[in-house]
């Protein structure tokens, strides 16, 4: 380690194999949105050794972000997708980051993530996630997205397998509304999931004696 850089093959080699290592620092993720889904999901992504990001969002730092939100104080009124590639640069130099401050819509969204071997749907709307989510599987696109997060308590949280290219977590039932604000546990919590459905997909079932 010289001047606080880290090499992430040396962080990892204890907890993940080299066949392992390489299949994740080779993938690129495609991640639509940087609020409190994708910042926390593209963290927990770079941590476990992926540095090839496609990130796009249209929105910058507000105060009421930090409550869930991977932002602190000093990225208020930048971009999200800056602030992000701020951030996940910090724990990782060698990150490889296209940044995108736009919003996405079907074709956008499948001409930008062209490329990517996974695409995380990590937006607010609903009917923008539907379209993102059914514009990307018709693509081809293996899609990770996100449903029901909202309050704090409430139903557990699942993973469901809707075919072989889509994963949605969450508690599928807790929409954001009055009484039931996006507070950091259960954001995190699916963002978490998130972040877990894209490591399946690459490495596949995890196994207590893993190949080389």
């Amino acid at each position: 380690m010289a001047d606080g850089v880290v090499g992430w093959d040396a962080v990892l080699e204890g907890h993940l194999t080299a066949g392992q290592r390489r299949v994740l620092a080779s993938a690129r993720i495609g991640m639509a949105g940087a609020g409190g889904l994708g910042s926390n999901c593209a963290v927990f992504l770079a941590r476990t050794g992926i540095r090839d990001f496609v990130i796009a969002d249209p929105d910058v730092v507000a105060l009421s972000n930090l409550n869930r939100q991977h932002f602190f104080p000093r990225h208020l009124g930048l971009p999200k997708v800056e602030a992000l590639g701020a951030v996940l640069r910090e724990l990782n130099p060698s990150a490889v980051l296209r940044l995108e401050q736009r919003a996405l819509d079907g074709p956008s969204a499948c001409a930008l993530f062209a490329g990517c071997d996974i695409v995380v749907e990590a937006v607010d709307d609903p009917e923008v996630k539907k379209s993102l989510v059914e514009a990307l599987l018709l693509a081809g696109h293996r899609v990770v997205s996100a449903s029901g997060m909202a309050g704090w308590g409430g139903a557990p949280m699942t993973a469901r397998k809707l075919g072989s290219r889509l994963v949605v977590v969450g508690d599928h039932v807790s929409g954001i509304g009055p009484g039931m604000p996006p507070l950091a546990p259960r954001v995190v919590m699916a963002a978490a999931m998130e972040a877990d459905a894209v490591l399946e997909m690459l490495l596949g079932k995890c196994s207590e004696s893993p190949g080389t």
